[in-house]
């Protein structure tokens, strides 16, 4: 079966069905190498406190990673 065929497939899944087969998809892949210190997250809010770095929105935020992506 090609990845196209798959795709549709897999688009054509309930929603409950959809997120299985994510949750089952993303437990075959290694964890992401992300370690974020405590040091490193109070070093982050006392920027924002101090105004040094402003805070992004979640809209925001998505709208920088889709453009990053090309989408």
């Amino acid at each position: 079966m090609k990845l196209k065929e798959i795709e549709k497939e897999a688009v054509a899944l309930s929603e409950a069905e959809r997120v299985d087969l994510v949750c089952k998809i993303l437990d075959t892949l290694p964890p992401a190498d992300i370690d974020v210190s405590d040091e490193e997250v109070l070093e982050r809010e006392r920027e924002m406190d101090s105004g040094a770095v402003e805070p992004l929105s979640h809209e925001e935020f998505v709208r920088r990673v889709q453009k990053a992506r090309g989408r």
